[in-house]
């Protein structure tokens, strides 16, 4: 299929409720509203085509965007592919599944990630913290940099409360996912959370809560699901 006819079969697809649901949400026009198990069936007529991957991205059509994230191979992803990506993106749903998820699978998940937390713009930052926690929850333990990710610890725990509106709750994510996923560094996690303590995150006109990290972690381990990692860091 070519970018205009997978662009017309999801307008085709487009769900007036969804479209709503997401402009409360924070999505910007263009889009269409389509459900991400409506892009899922998409996905499966295209699935493979990486240049498809690229072209849908660059619609700027939120819906193509969010399919490009799923579509996309990360191996193929150049830095200034991923980069060029996290710009463009407009919007959180963009910003923190497509392009983070991309770049937690690309051979550029560090490397990038830690660009962009130390980013000036929000914006990016948003994208390093998602990144780099899909990219723990997806890398063996003994493949990360424990150190590192101790040091990114103590800057949540200091620094979390003051960030700003969205990287506040990416910052709160990444402390979950490294306490969840990386089983060395519960304890760590567990006393960043307990600095940080609630978030407050402006989330529009949604119901949408800021999940309390001390709690959060407290349910993993109770569960005895410390340390599981996921196969793909993009759904």
């Amino acid at each position: 299929m070519t970018a205009e006819e997978v662009v017309a079969e999801l307008k085709a697809l487009g769900n007036e409720q969804t479209k709503k649901t997401l402009l409360k949400h924070g999505a910007t026009e263009p889009f269409f509203g389509v459900k991400v198990e409506d892009l899922k069936k998409v996905l499966k007529t295209v699935k493979g085509d990486h240049p498809l991957a690229l072209e849908l991205y660059d619609t700027g059509i939120s819906d193509a965007m969010y399919l490009a994230g799923l579509l996309a191979d990360p191996a193929k992803m150049t830095k200034p592919q991923l980069r060029k990506w996290a710009k463009a993106a407009p919007w959180d749903m963009i910003r923190e599944h497509s392009v983070a998820g991309v770049a937690a699978e690309s051979p550029f998940a560090v490397e990038l990630a830690e660009e962009w937390i130390a980013s000036k713009k929000w914006e990016l930052a948003t994208v390093g913290w998602n990144a780099y926690s899909l990219y723990v929850g997806i890398t063996p333990d003994d493949d990360l940099d424990l150190d590192r990710l101790r040091d990114l610890l103590r800057h949540c725990a200091e620094d979390t409360q003051t960030a700003a509106n969205r990287t506040r709750y990416t910052m709160n994510g990444f402390v979950i996912a490294v306490g969840s996923s990386v089983r060395p560094l519960l304890a760590e996690a567990k006393k960043a959370a307990k600095a940080i303590g609630a978030v407050t995150v402006n989330v529009g006109e949604t119901a949408c809560k800021v999940p309390l990290a001390t709690e959060s972690l407290a349910k993993v381990e109770a569960m005895g699901r410390v340390g599981t990692k996921r196969k793909s860091a993009r759904c």
